[in-house]
């Protein structure tokens, strides 16, 4: 029976929330389109007002001239039927899409980024982008306010944040600093620098600590402003001719035979982009190595036992990765146990950068923010919930100010269009090591200036020209959101709310179906991501439940070939495989399952689940008393018992 009306009381309604998206059914298209007239209209004046004294170079007689007619009547024809095409888009805006992390916009973002494109700001540099370099700068600076970072430009030791198209690329900036950082005090040994104090073999310096490996880079540039021009550049080349960017990973291992290629370690449930990574900067695929998981989050004591082994072993780490929401299952690393590993390790001279990979999970931190930027405590958080935060996510979020950087994704969580990633570094000194020089876009000195020196923002990022009304587009957002617990925290709180009514009706569907479907919650959600793995009763045959699975997400998914509006709803599958699962992990899935585990296939050895992203703040209408929850649960029994008849 659907519990659709009896809603959980609405503590006072929200009229923030009314006003930040477009709306599933459109309701905000007045205000939106306001927006974009008035500021249209804006753009329009500005052109006229540039030089007033200049004539049009348009005639307004063109308008009528045939090929005008002609031209326009093309670009209409086209723009048609690109509209026609764009109804077979996937309803993001909808509450009835639950699949991939993606939701309708927020309209702070997409005015901004519809009002900046016409003047097209490429934010490689303030010569191209006076204005939007400049507010780029400022959203690495929310976003590391929102992390606990250090966030105010006075202070030496600032963070530093920058976008870039999404959360792969992110990742990339993270190696590279990690590298950068880690080779660097060798490079200074095999320079032999004078007077500064330097490890005493090749083996330390490539294990100094990152907040050790930038005070010595600190002191290496204060030591070259005190020579004369002509020396300081002689000792810039040596140092230079010794760096790994210099000479490549063969090189410079060839020159220093002490030393191995570092390793990246991560979690199993890591980002196929640490993949990438790794073989883009050509440390290959054998350097990554993946942890194991314990229910899907993290093994720290597997990380203290491998770290440990490394030491002894003296091969070295490059980075540990830490995932702030994983994409398939949501699940939180204990990033706090990470840091704490690496501790030890230290005691043991085996150092290495900690990263974050929240490119889910990072705008959570909002609930956990207050309005000054200082940390919630987990009981004030945790009155808005019935069981969120776990002390694990409330101790990994805590620990977020004490890691080296972190992936966000803006057009995750952050509700913003794509693409919107952001890396966040916690001391922006270090960003000194990937500045590159192109003489037509960068001039002069590196200013001392915090804000100054980043307008040559190109010079530091993986990227060349990127897009200026991005960076418009995630700084609005912020200063009309800010970035804690009342204000854009109330996004999160209600996605939270959501998944945590989406477990509880998980329970009840597998009570009503009992007899009929297996219905299992595999892990308690530590974020606004849910799964549901199934199985008909009676069925004991792994490839059997995963066939079910793709025949009912078949019913689930966009079908280009179909009206959008044949579709109840919209999810999405991922993969229980035993691999990243563990043994006794899989084991008590499947007996859940009523599976038996010598029918995992060698060739198909994972079983198909549904996976739910809960990020639509319209899920629970209290307007109008509808529990999209609810509508699934009862649409999902429906079609689980037709299914589950067929067979």
């Amino acid at each position: 029976m659907s519990a659709a009306l009896d809603l959980p009381p609405e503590p006072s309604r929200d009229h923030t929330l009314d006003a930040c998206f477009l709306g599933p059914y459109g309701e905000n298209d007045t205000l939106l389109e306001k927006l974009l007239v008035e500021f249209l209209r804006d753009h329009v004046y500005w052109r006229r007002n540039f030089h007033p004294e200049d004539p049009p170079a348009i005639a307004t007689s063109a308008a009528s001239h045939p090929d005008y007619l002609a031209f326009e009547s093309r670009m209409r024809r086209e723009l048609h039927q690109l509209s026609a095409a764009l109804k077979k888009s996937v309803p993001f805006h909808s509450p009835r899409y639950i699949g991939h992390m993606a939701s309708d916009l927020l309209l702070p973002g997409l005015a901004a980024q519809m009002l900046t494109l016409p003047y097209n700001p490429n934010n490689v540099s303030e010569d191209a982008a006076p204005v939007t370099v400049d507010l780029e700068v400022q959203a690495g600076l929310q976003l590391a306010r929102m992390l606990g970072y250090p966030h105010d430009p006075a202070r030496p030791d600032c963070a530093f944040g920058h976008l870039t198209s999404g959360g792969t690329v992110a990742n990339y900036q993270a190696l590279r600093l990690a590298l950068a950082l880690k080779a660097f005090p060798v490079a200074l040994r095999a320079a032999q620098v004078p007077d500064l104090v330097l490890p005493e073999d090749d083996w330390s310096a490539f294990n100094l600590s990152p907040a050790a490996s930038i005070a010595l880079l600190e002191q290496w540039q204060h030591w070259l402003a005190a020579l004369a021009p002509p020396v300081r550049a002689q000792w810039r080349a040596w140092v230079e001719a010794e760096r790994i960017e210099q000479r490549g990973l063969a090189g410079f291992f060839a020159a220093h035979p002490q030393l191995r290629l570092p390793r990246v370690l991560a979690p199993i449930t890591a980002h196929y982009s640490w993949s990438k990574g790794v073989k883009l900067l050509g440390l290959g695929r054998d350097n990554l190595e993946l942890l194991p998981t314990r229910d899907m989050r993290l093994d720290a004591d597997a990380l203290a036992e491998r770290l440990h082994r490394l030491a002894r072993a003296r091969e070295p780490v490059l980075l540990c990765v830490a995932v702030l929401g994983g994409t398939e299952y949501g699940t939180i690393d204990p990033v706090h146990e990470v840091l704490k590993a690496r501790e030890v390790s230290r005691a043991q001279g085996l150092d290495f950068a900690v990263h974050v990979d929240a490119a889910w999970g990072g705008y959570l931190a909002t609930v956990f923010r207050r309005e000054d930027g200082s940390l919630r405590p987990r009981e004030e958080v945790a009155a808005d919930y019935t069981h969120f935060p776990a002390p694990h996510v409330h101790a990994a979020f805590a620990a977020l100010g004490d890691t080296d950087s972190v992936t966000v994704d803006p057009h995750k969580l952050g509700y913003l269009p794509y693409g919107s990633g952001a890396f966040v570094c916690r001391d922006h000194r270090a960003m000194a090591l990937l500045a590159e020089r192109a003489d037509y876009v960068f001039h002069g000195a590196t200013p001392a200036d915090y804000l100054a020196r980043y307008r040559s923002l190109g010079q530091y990022i993986p990227e060349g020209s990127k897009p200026g009304a991005t960076a418009a587009a995630v700084y609005v957002t912020h200063k009309v959101l800010p970035l804690d617990h009342a204000h854009f925290g109330r996004l999160p709180r209600a996605t939270l709310q959501a998944a945590e009514a989406f477990h509880a009706r998980a329970r009840q569907c597998a009570d009503e179906l009992a007899g009929c479907v297996h219905v299992l919650v595999p892990f308690a959600p530590d974020s606004n991501l849910v799964c549901l793995a199934l199985n008909p009763h009676g069925n004991r045959d792994v490839a059997t439940a995963t066939a079910f699975v793709r025949a009912l997400h078949d019913e689930l998914r966009c079908d280009v070939h179909q009206p959008l509006q044949v579709k109840e709803f919209f999810g999405s599958v991922t993969s229980l495989r035993p691999d990243v699962l563990g043994q006794a992990q899989t084991r008590r899935i499947l007996d859940a399952l009523g599976l038996d585990a010598h029918t995992l296939d060698g060739g198909e050895d994972h079983l198909l689940i549904l996976r739910h992203t809960l990020m639509n703040p319209y899920l629970i209408d209290h307007e109008n008393g509808i529990s999209y929850i609810d509508r699934y649960f009862d649409h999902l029994a429906r079609r689980l018992r037709a299914l589950a008849a067929a067979r």
